[in-house]
């Protein structure tokens, strides 16, 4: 029986999905296609279905806050910055990702 690399995959990229947005947007306020395109370019393929609700759940969860600008491209646009507590979770993560890197690279040795 072949085991399914592709399911693993996708659930490692699901769990830290959050912690890469949340990353982009403590950088600089980000509208989601600029979210979008970083983490293409991070080959971290994401799509606006799957984004916009993530957002959302942390907008509603107190991580996110959101402005709105005036766009020479159409309708205003939403930039989401991080709230304080957003700031406070991302340095939670911060540590969880250095203790998870640290046993992964210490069992690969």
């Amino acid at each position: 029986m072949a085991i399914n690399t592709e399911n693993i995959k996708s659930q490692m990229r699901k769990g830290f999905l959050e912690y890469c947005i949340l990353l982009i947007i403590d950088k600089k306020p980000a509208y989601a296609s600029d979210i979008i395109v970083e983490l293409k370019n991070a080959e971290l393929i994401v799509v606006e279905g799957t984004l916009y609700p993530l957002l959302t759940r942390l907008k509603n969860s107190g991580l996110l806050d959101y402005v709105w600008q005036e766009s020479t491209q159409g309708p205003p646009r939403k930039y989401y910055t991080l709230t304080s507590d957003g700031k406070a979770f991302l340095a939670e993560l911060d540590h969880a990702w250095d203790e998870i890197k640290n046993v992964v690279d210490i069992v690969k040795k």
